[in-house]
């Protein structure tokens, strides 16, 4: 902080609010103990306003993504990490103050951008492995990030900033971005709640009839944008034969591979990649029209594909261990293994395969 207290970052949020909420005094948390000072919240402070609505809700903002007091960051163009996050949570009425799961949820996602240096963006989603508000029978189990609609981007003394809205989403709704797109999947959301309240009680778009055939037309007409997936496990080895034809051997995480056989197909039958990456190594299935793989200089592995051999791989494979082939490309083979996925405390919350 600077000597004098002065928070010019912090400022210039408070004065791009001003015009949405004019003198109106939010509710204002801020940590016991400040996170330069050794402390577990990485947030300088989470306000919160009452909306009026469409539908009445709390409208969140955080402060300390962005550089609040002075320039730290090398980038003179962006402030922090470029931005603030939002939050909309339907209310029914405002006599009460809003729940304190909020505050913990997204001092959380801000522990995640700090600890791992993982920046959010619009267009982003995370699987939370646990309910967004924990203890709760709610069916929102992932985010969607998107600009948050009624705040404009600004321009601070120390750069750049951004704000982008968290919005709950099921995990129906998350296999249905990663196979589409989405932004398309959010402008669905937002024809029933305006400004993409996040509502605990709420179903899944996906239940309604209606909503799930759009959907499915959007991703047979559009493919999926997902172009990439970080997975637990992924692995490759080859078996070379002398006299018999070389054998390719993909190893999978059961986790992962919910994710793989949703959005492969659609990226290649589109004419798109799709890269599957853990932390020790990466491979990339190609569109071709014949299948076949190669393993780059860097010791990566290109997996080309022909449309008819991914849609088949899409179908055979599922997370659950075993052995899976493919007819049409019968060199290749397809490990899968348990995964264990753990929750917000690292306990393990769910086994699959």
């Amino acid at each position: 902080m600077n000597d004098d207290d002065s928070a010019p970052g912090w400022e210039a949020i408070d004065v791009a609010l001003k015009p949405l909420y004019g003198d109106e005094e939010p509710l204002h948390w801020a940590p016991i103990l400040h996170h330069a000072l050794g402390g577990p919240d990485p947030l300088d402070g989470i306000s919160a306003y009452r909306h009026p609505g469409p539908a009445p809700h709390w409208h969140f903002i955080t402060y300390g993504f962005s550089e609040l007091y002075t320039k730290d960051s090398s980038d003179p163009e962006i402030s922090g990490y470029g931005f603030e996050l939002t939050f909309r949570l339907h209310t029914s009425t405002f006599d009460e103050p809003p729940p304190n799961w909020v505050f913990s949820f997204l001092q959380n996602l801000a522990r995640y951008v700090f600890s791992s240096g993982n920046v959010f963006d619009s267009g982003h989603y995370m699987h939370l492995n646990s309910p967004i508000a924990l203890d709760s029978d709610t069916r929102l189990w992932a985010i969607a990030i998107t600009h948050d609609r009624e705040l404009l981007e600004i321009d601070t003394p120390h750069g750049h900033l951004k704000f982008l809205q968290i919005i709950g989403i099921t995990l129906d709704e998350l296999s249905a971005i990663k196979s589409w797109h989405t932004a398309h999947f959010l402008e669905l959301l937002g024809q029933r709640f305006p400004l993409l309240t996040t509502d605990l009680g709420r179903s899944s778009l996906t239940d309604h009839d209606d909503v799930a055939a759009i959907i499915n037309a959007g991703i047979r007409a559009d493919g999926s944008s997902t172009a990439s997936l970080f997975v637990g496990a992924a692995s490759w080895r080859v078996d070379r034969r002398v006299l018999h034809v070389d054998r390719l051997h993909l190893t999978l995480g059961a986790n992962g591979v919910r994710d793989f056989r949703v959005v492969l197909p659609g990226r290649l039958p589109h004419g798109r990649e799709l890269s599957v990456e853990s932390k020790e190594h990466s491979m990339t299935f190609v569109p071709s029209d014949q299948c076949s793989w190669a393993v780059g200089e860097g010791g990566d592995l290109n997996v080309r594909l022909t449309t008819r051999a991914a849609l088949e791989l899409a179908e055979v494979i599922a997370p659950k261990r075993g052995t899976y082939r493919v007819q049409s490309f019968p060199a290749l083979s397809i490990h899968v293994v348990k995964s264990e996925i753990r929750d917000h405390e690292g306990r393990v919350a769910e086994v699959i395969g």
